[in-house]
């Protein structure tokens, strides 16, 4: 679901002059998840309806530079620099609510100047999967889990991160998984954190403490991956804003402390006929029909060269050890919190499988296109998943790629996600994250100069 349903240009001027916009932040997600664009006036905005900024914007490192040097990078992004034309989606208009003056923000869709969708933006990446949903009569479902932790202020990034001071007086010590007490900590944070999202119409359900010290879960409500895929952005704009006005920080980093558990983005999932509004995971009788273990099935042939896309830094890999309740494997089973891929106990219609490999860094567009990708290959072509998982999926061997360099390699070579991806949208997708990996070569970290400096 949209933020604003079926808005168009006409309801979004009639909803900015109830609300007297005076700025307009005209957003862009990028390939790492970052908002770019521009703020613009009201009257600007309404004008020009659109805007240009250039088309290498989209194909940036986390760090702000670009892979020069990668020939499929080069043929896939124009030398000269070329505009994209971005237009507004009018469904995500929403306020700003920690802005100082009444301020909107929209995001917007990138066009090249013949009108096509730029085939790598993060939207574009994810209506192309959608669309292939489309064309067979599917409508995809998902309801992500975000986890997140926050943390004390850390002006130096050589010093390790530590939990926040709450309302106690006291940080974190000890394991509070699922505490009440230990929420309510940093309860004034959290009556923002939800002022802010009834604002936006962010559909926030539930909120938990998760395992690590200062480590918290959002569930969002289940709905269209666009229109969630939408909500995870903003809402990660939103938490950051947040905790900076409680003077702590709030972090998506899949590992951000030693000793710690990481952070995932888990995405439940389920496929809806369009026409009947049956959830087709389900046969008539009840049981799992055998589109199900096919959807599971391409999600366990699939996953692991999609790695690189829901794990996406160097960091995202320290997060996949194991008994750290993050999976190591692709492995499935019925309410089984040790395998990759979980099938929740449930009813008929809400028949479903929970992505538990993708972590909290991901881009959202990008992770929800990617995991239902894996899942329409295995329906279309009627894989068949692996035996179910029943003990501890920890005591089976790795099956995910162990690092970055490894994870790209396999991006690169499955045939079939460049066919449903796009090829463009791998090659400097895959070059970015080269570029990534070269820049983490060039620092040396700390455990380097304890244990190496003066013993080898």
């Amino acid at each position: 679901m949209a933020i604003r349903e079926n808005f168009t240009y006409t309801d979004m001027d009639l909803w900015l002059n109830e609300k007297r916009v005076t700025e307009i932040e005209c957003l862009v997600p990028d390939l790492t998840g970052v908002a770019r664009g521009k703020i613009l006036p009201r009257g600007k905005f309404t004008q020009e309806r659109g805007m240009r900024i250039p088309e290498a914007v989209l194909g940036m490192t986390v760090t702000g530079n670009y892979p020069t040097e990668d020939m499929a990078y080069d043929r896939a992004i124009s030398s000269t620099d070329r505009d994209m034309i971005l237009k507004a989606d009018p469904t995500t208009i929403t306020m700003v609510p920690w802005a100082a003056d009444p301020t909107a923000q929209v995001i917007h869709d990138c066009y090249f100047a013949d009108g096509r969708l730029v085939d790598f933006a993060p939207r574009s990446v994810l209506r192309r999967v959608l669309k292939l949903y489309a064309d067979r009569g599917w409508k995809p479902v998902v309801a992500p889990e975000l986890e997140f932790y926050l943390t004390a202020k850390n002006s130096d990034p050589d010093l390790p991160l530590k939990p926040p001071i709450g309302r106690s007086g006291r940080a974190e010590t000890t394991r509070q998984v699922y505490s009440i007490d230990a929420v309510n900590e940093f309860d004034p944070l959290f009556e923002d954190i939800y002022d802010y999202c009834d604002m936006m119409n962010l559909d926030v359900d539930t909120l938990i403490h998760e395992i690590g010290a200062g480590q918290m879960e959002i569930n969002f409500l289940h709905g269209d991956p666009l229109g969630l895929a939408d909500k995870v952005f903003f809402f990660k704009r939103t938490l950051r804003e947040a905790a900076l006005k409680h003077d702590m920080y709030a972090t998506f980093m899949a590992k951000p402390m030693a000793g710690e558990p990481g952070s995932a983005m888990h995405v439940h999932q389920s496929v809806i006929d369009i026409k009947t509004g049956q959830n087709i995971f389900s046969a008539p009788d009840g049981s799992a029909a055998p589109i199900f273990k096919h959807y599971i099935g391409g999600l366990q042939r699939y996953m692991p060269s999609a790695m690189a896309i829901v794990a996406p830094y160097v960091n995202s890999y320290r997060r996949i050890v194991r008994h750290t309740a993050a999976p190591i494997n692709i492995q499935w089973g019925m309410d089984n919190r040790t395998v990759g891929f979980r099938v929740p106990e449930s009813g008929v219609q809400d028949r479903r499988v929970e992505n538990r490999i993708i972590g909290a860094d991901a881009n959202p567009y990008l992770a929800l296109a990617v995991t239902l990708a894996c899942g329409y290959l295995g329906m279309v072509d009627q894989l068949e998943p692996t035996p179910i998982t029943e003990g501890s999926a920890y005591d089976l061997k790795f099956e995910l790629p162990q690092g970055l360099p490894e994870a790209l390699h396999a991006l690169r070579a499955e045939d079939k996600l460049r066919t449903v991806l796009g090829d463009r949208f791998i090659d400097v997708y895959a070059a970015i994250k080269d570029l990534e990996h070269q820049e983490f070569m060039t620092v040396i970290s700390p455990w380097e100069r304890e244990h190496l400096l003066l013993h080898v």
